[in-house]
């Protein structure tokens, strides 16, 4: 499970969590601001910490889709907004949750989709049915190593016995620049 720590001034600087009441994810949105107020995140990759979860915990009145939306406005905001164009890495379940989830003016900048599973390859495109344009917006999907940088990387890590680990790796691109991961 990851998580962070800050120092006490950095806290304070931040402006303490918003504790807006049940259901509010304050850690997140403190995460968020810490990032926009010039923060940084430096990644350790060995343990820190227990953390022990129980039926009380606040976590717990958090609802999904409320995280999931407070992702993708961040998302959006933070990344997307400079970006004229992407490919959703992942044609599958979360890759088009997050392409329905975009503004409409995000979702215009999806160039494709990109996957390794024959089957969304070769049907060729993802259309949103839910979408009140006409025609239907018809999404291409491709063999990763055919789309085209930047990406929205919505594949879990460590759940493919490292291949999808290996198929990014191959093409040589750059953390926070040519890809980003939202998963």
């Amino acid at each position: 499970m990851p998580t962070w720590f800050c120092s006490r001034e950095w806290f304070f600087h931040v402006g303490k969590f918003d504790e807006g009441g049940k259901g509010v994810p304050e850690d997140l949105l403190f995460f968020y601001k810490h990032i926009q107020n010039g923060g940084e995140v430096f990644r350790v990759n060995h343990c820190l910490l227990l953390y022990r979860y129980h039926p009380q915990a606040a976590t717990h009145s958090v609802l999904e889709e409320t995280i999931w939306n407070h992702r993708v406005r961040f998302l959006e905001d933070r990344v997307l907004s400079s970006w004229t164009s992407f490919t959703i890495w992942n044609a599958g379940k979360q890759g088009k949750k997050l392409y329905r989830s975009l503004s409409p003016a995000n979702r215009k900048k999806v160039t494709a989709f990109c996957d390794v599973d024959e089957k969304k390859i070769t049907k060729g495109f993802y259309t949103y049915e839910e979408s009140e344009e006409r025609p239907k917006p018809r999404i291409p999907v491709c063999h990763f190593r055919d789309a085209t940088p930047p990406f929205i990387i919505c594949v879990k890590l460590d759940l493919t016995g490292g291949a999808f680990e290996t198929n990014l790796n191959m093409l040589n691109l750059k953390e926070g620049v040519d890809y980003y991961h939202f998963n």
